[in-house]
Parts: C-alpha cells; sequence; structure tokens
C-alpha cells in the first residue's frame, strides 16, 4: 500500500470511518473528487486515487447509515460509501481521472464508479475549527474555554483547554452529560479516576471543581500527554494527578469514577472499572447511545444502584452508586 511510507492517521465517528492522510493539508486551494463506492470495492478505489495522488482519502457514509459502534476488531463500511479524495488544485486531475477511468474498466472488466469533482474553498481549517470552538457553560460553576481565549467570566471555575490530538472538547453530549454532573456535585476532598481520559477534560474539571486528586487512565499515549499539558494549563499541582497507560496504572480505590467511553467496552470492562471505586462512591458512565442504556445499566445493577438515566439527543449518562 502506498501509504506504508506516509504519515497516518485514523478515526471513527458514525458517518466518517477512516481518514489516510499523506502530508498536513495547509492553507492552499484543493480539488476533491467523490466516488461512490460498494464496500467490496472501497479499499481498491482508495488505493487508486492515493497512487495518482490524492493527499487524504476519507471514507464517509453516502446516504444515512450510520455506524456507531462496531464490534472491536472490525471495520464495517456502509452499503452506501463514498470515497472524498483531495487533490492538489494545481493537479490535472480531471483528465487523470477520466484515464483511470479508462484503464480500470479495462483491466477490472466494469466500469469505474460514478464519481464527481468539486473545488474546495481555500481555507486555513486549523484556525476555521479554532474560531468555532467558544468557551461553554455547563451547570452553574463550570466554563469549558478555549485556552487561546480569555474566559467570559473570570469568577467562574474557567477549565483552559486544549484538546490537541485527544478526545474531549465538551462539544459532544457525551462529555457534555458528565460536566453537567460534575459541576452538581460536592467533590471537595474526593479522588477520582477519570478512565479513558482523553484529553483531561473531566478529570481536570473534578479538580478545579474540589476534587483532592485525579487518576487518570487511557489506551493512547497522545491522550496520556493531552492530559498532562491540559492540568499544566491550568495550574494544577502535580501532586493532584497522575496519568497512565492501563499496563502501568496503579490499582487504587477512589470515591468517584468516571468513564466516558463506548458502550461496549464498558460491559466488557466492567470489573477493571469496579476495581477502582470504593463501596459507597459515585459511578458515572457515558458515550451510550439511548438504545444501549439498560443492556449496560443491567451489567452494573448487581453492583451498583442505578441512581439517573439523563438523555442529551441519542446518548445517554448513567449514574450508579455502588453498594457498600
Amino acid at each position: 500500500m502506498l501509504a506504508k511510507n506516509t504519515g497516518l492517521v485514523e478515526f471513527a465517528t458514525p458517518r466518517l470511518k477512516t481518514t489516510k492522510i499523506i502530508r498536513q493539508i495547509d492553507n492552499m486551494p484543493w480539488i476533491q473528487a467523490i466516488v461512490d463506492v460498494e464496500p467490496s470495492n472501497a479499499e481498491e478505489i482508495e488505493e487508486l486515487l492515493l497512487a495518482i495522488g490524492a493527499q487524504a482519502v476519507t471514507l464517509k457514509d453516502g446516504a444515512d447509515q450510520p455506524i456507531y459502534e462496531p464490534k472491536l476488531g472490525t471495520t464495517p463500511l456502509w452499503d452506501q460509501t463514498q470515497v472524498v479524495a483531495l487533490f492538489d488544485a494545481e493537479q490535472p486531475l480531471a483528465n487523470q481521472m477520466e484515464q483511470l477511468s479508462i484503464l480500470y474498466k479495462a483491466e477490472a472488466e466494469r466500469p469505474f464508479p460514478a464519481y464527481k469533482l468539486e473545488l474546495v474553498e481555500d481555507k486555513d481549517w486549523v484556525r476555521e475549527w479554532m474560531d468555532n470552538f467558544k468557551p461553554m457553560p455547563f451547570g452553574k460553576r463550570l466554563w469549558i474555554c478555549p485556552s487561546w481565549l480569555d474566559a467570559p467570566d473570570p469568577s467562574a471555575v474557567n477549565l483552559k483547554l486544549d484538546p490537541g490530538l485527544a478526545f474531549g472538547t465538551g462539544t459532544h453530549p457525551t462529555t457534555a452529560l458528565c460536566l453537567r454532573w460534575l459541576d452538581g456535585q460536592k467533590l471537595d476532598g474526593k479522588r477520582v479516576v477519570d478512565f479513558g481520559c482523553g484529553s483531561g477534560v473531566l478529570g481536570v474539571a473534578a479538580l478545579l471543581l474540589g476534587a483532592q486528586h485525579m487518576l487518570g487512565i487511557d489506551i493512547d499515549p497522545q491522550a496520556v500527554q493531552a492530559t498532562h499539558n491540559n492540568a499544566e494549563r491550568n495550574a494544577i499541582s502535580e501532586a493532584q494527578y497522575e496519568v497512565y497507560l492501563p499496563e502501568a496504572a496503579p490499582q487504587t480505590q477512589v470515591e468517584v469514577v468516571l468513564a466516558n467511553i463506548l458502550a461496549g467496552p464498558l460491559v466488557e470492562l466492567r470489573d477493571a472499572i469496579l476495581a477502582y471505586l470504593l463501596p459507597g462512591g459515585d459511578l458515572v458512565l457515558s458515550g451510550i447511545l439511548e438504545s444501549q442504556a439498560q443492556d449496560v445499566a443491567q451489567a452494573y445493577q448487581e453492583t451498583c444502584e442505578i441512581l439517573e438515566i439523563a438523555v442529551e439527543g441519542d446518548w445517554v449518562r448513567i449514574t450508579a452508586r455502588k453498594h457498600g
């Protein structure tokens, strides 16, 4: 594969599956080719577009068939998938796509999939994202503020956040549900585990709201670094927090455990999550679709009392208390 010798970034959302990026996409004009494919030939078309000079290739939902939580180890595609490839605007893409279509039909003995070409507006995409990430309130006390902007209410509890390459800004309902729960709690003197900490937004928020200590755990080294950076950005003392990959994390028990991941891992990792929680401690689970809430609650109800299932849009937060 051409991409093996390049930088590779992969991520998933319900309607955006995989992106391969060969070089950083900076402030320059682009042409995008949008190709309608079937799941069976998506990878083939992706590799052909990379071979003729695509700088980024994205597989996306071509209709309205979200895949929220595929099984571990699988990368299912939608029945109607689109391959979207970005090319330098100076590249003679129309001619190249026409030649590619002719060669593909001759070698594969079937027509090249339908496609269209579009000019992409010339933007500074990093600046575009920064301009749209605004300070946000969560509850009565807490604000999440981008690190490059001033806090709108200096007297509030203001968490200065730079998510970097790790997930967690507060804009997604799963994170917002957890932040609002934290805002309503008396955390003074309590210890917190942020299981799947991402950018550290939940754990750092807990510390700013009065928690004594936070232990962050994540499988992604970039998340570990992002949590460190955001803790330092908010003047959190090194004595107040620790962040580890799972295999290095110390085993301890605390008064509050936060786990904003996905329903499948929440069920599969139930025992590992509960091992961090003291009897009588509070458990906050999120990253759960409303249709999955009862299955997750059932997995925990033998060990915990389910206190609330809060809903925002398609997503829920489950709060529970470990039997004491």
